[in-house]
């Protein structure tokens, strides 16, 4: 049975990761700051993390060889800096949303790579400087282009590992509201296929649930 880690697995996407790979018969490992029922009725085993702690995250392990890692967990952050409190906030947003996902992969790199594995980010079309036409939303799209920039190192310094950046699209959660076009569901059926398609040459790439490039 293959078996899939994945952060922010209380609600939203990470919560129907859980739910599409426990359906496929995966064994999954699902992080979470606070759980809730419906993720604990799906059969995966929870573990408490924070991600904002550095050093929680650097001691994680699997246990066990880990077929993919998909780092979801992520924080939206002030929509500008305008004073020291906002500064903070926006440090606080590179801390969850770029360090602590880097750090998760570089901890968790023996067992991938015992199992052959792919590390996967969710990242976001919005952390693209190419296609930044509109502005706003500072911390948040600042730190995931940041993000891009360390997981295509992490890529290049694991050449025998596939690391990809995903953009699971306008998705209907609390961050993407109930306007967005598409649904968890489509997203991550999306993401799975894509996913499962991946090949040694796709490392280092940024794709959308599509399997179409996004541009950097």
């Amino acid at each position: 049975m293959p078996t899939l880690l994945v952060t922010g697995a209380n609600r939203g996407l990470g919560l129907e990761f859980v739910r599409q790979y426990r359906e496929a018969g995966w064994d999954v490992i699902a992080t979470v700051r606070e759980s809730s029922p419906e993720l604990e009725s799906l059969g995966a085993e929870v573990r408490t993390l924070d991600m904002s702690d550095a050093a929680a995250v650097s001691a994680v392990r699997a246990g066990r060889p880990l077929d993919l890692l998909i780092a979801n967990a992520g924080t939206y952050g002030p929509r500008d800096a305008e004073d020291a409190e906002s500064a903070g906030e926006w440090l606080d947003t590179f801390a969850v949303n770029t360090i602590a996902p880097y750090l998760l992969a570089k901890a968790l790199l023996p067992e991938v790579r015992a199992a052959g594995g792919k590390l996967v980010v969710v990242s976001t079309r919005m952390g693209s400087l190419e296609d930044n036409s509109s502005g706003g939303f500072l911390a948040y799209r600042s730190s995931k282009t940041a993000l891009n920039m360390a997981w295509k190192t992490l890529a290049l310094a694991n050449p025998d590992l596939v690391c990809v950046m995903l953009h699971p699209g306008w998705v209907q959660t609390r961050m993407g509201g109930q306007s967005a076009p598409v649904t968890p569901e489509q997203s991550i059926a999306g993401m799975r296929k894509v996913i499962d398609g991946l090949a040694p040459k796709d490392s280092g790439a940024f794709l959308d649930y599509e399997g179409n490039t996004v541009p950097w």
